[in-house]
């Protein structure tokens, strides 16, 4: 029954904002060199080995990765996702990653391992979900890095040479870049308040600039108990739809401050988000981002009737 999905307003890659340099549809020229010009003390403190270059800078990707089975199945989706990356003007040199689906009590954990695998952290699913691997490598300076510019910004970190990706970063990889030869870094979603979380981001924000690629990956709107599990089509449930409206109409306008207090001004919140795991990764994503980013629609949909694929880049 989980093949059967539902995806409406199927429209990957729609511009939001005023056109960015730092990314162009598959068949459009690059333009000239970018680059952020964020620069903090941290920046310029870089640990033994690591280099830093000059490169394009890179997005704040923030993605609704729905059900597990979509690793499988994609569809519009997969396609959606693997048309952003396409679009970018350089690929990533790295991806650093905060997922919904490794949340920790402080201090931040970071994975260091050489090669991390992956974790199935799911159940009930098809045998085939199982069978399914995505071998990026990690980047043990990416990670000390890091965890440099977290403890910048007042955040402990520590390292875990034994954890692997989740499948909120694998599933969502696979498709975007499925060759898996991008390295990637995972750091714990903590349990903070939403305006920490962005001070959080802010901290990532740098890595940007070095190539590094930012991804928060959760739910816009994801709950369970609300899911129409063996949903094959039909319409999508309009409290859903209300309430994606409200996160993204204020997204789009950076009221940041309106997104934090989501508790007490959006009359769904505990519709949308029951429990924050899977959309405090938004305010990570947003944190990371600023005033000079262009916000572009990577996928908007629905799956089983309200869980949001609603997906999106500051670039």
């Amino acid at each position: 029954m989980f093949k059967h999905v539902l995806l409406l307003w199927a429209n990957p890659v729609r511009r939001l904002r005023s056109n960015s340099p730092h990314w162009r549809a598959p068949d459009q020229e690059v333009g000239g060199p970018g680059g952020g010009d964020l620069v903090s003390e941290a920046s310029r403190l870089s640990p033994p080995g690591y280099i830093l270059g000059a490169f394009m800078r890179q997005p704040s990707l923030f993605v609704s990765h729905g059900s597990p089975i979509l690793a499988l199945h994609g569809g519009a989706y997969g396609l959606g996702l693997r048309r952003f990356a396409d679009g970018l003007a350089e690929r990533p040199k790295a991806i650093l990653a905060v997922s919904a689906h490794w949340q920790t009590d402080l201090p931040l954990r970071i994975t260091t391992a050489e090669n991390p695998g992956i974790i199935h952290d799911f159940g009930g699913f098809p045998a085939e979900l199982y069978a399914l691997d995505y071998p990026a490598p990690g980047d043990s300076k990416l990670a000390e890095r890091t965890s440099l510019l977290l403890r910048t910004a007042h955040f402990e970190v520590v390292a875990d040479p034994q954890r692997g990706l989740d499948h909120g970063v694998w599933s969502v990889l696979r498709h975007a870049f499925p060759d898996a030869d991008i390295p990637v870094v995972q750091v714990t979603l903590p349990r903070i308040e939403p305006m920490q979380l962005a001070e959080l981001g802010r901290a990532l924000a740098q890595l940007r600039n070095e190539g590094v690629l930012i991804l928060g990956t959760g739910g816009l709107i994801h709950n369970l108990r609300r899911v129409r599990w063996d949903s094959a089509g039909g319409s999508i449930e309009p409290w859903a739809l209300e309430a994606e409206a409200w996160f993204m109409q204020r997204i789009e306008d950076r009221r940041s401050q309106e997104l934090f207090r989501h508790r007490e001004l959006l009359p769904l919140s505990f519709e949308a988000a029951p429990t924050t795991e899977h959309l405090d990764p938004l305010f990570v994503a947003l944190g990371a981002s600023d005033e000079q980013d262009s916000l572009t629609t990577v996928f908007e949909g629905f799956q089983m009737g309200n869980l949001s694929l609603c997906s999106f880049a500051w670039v």
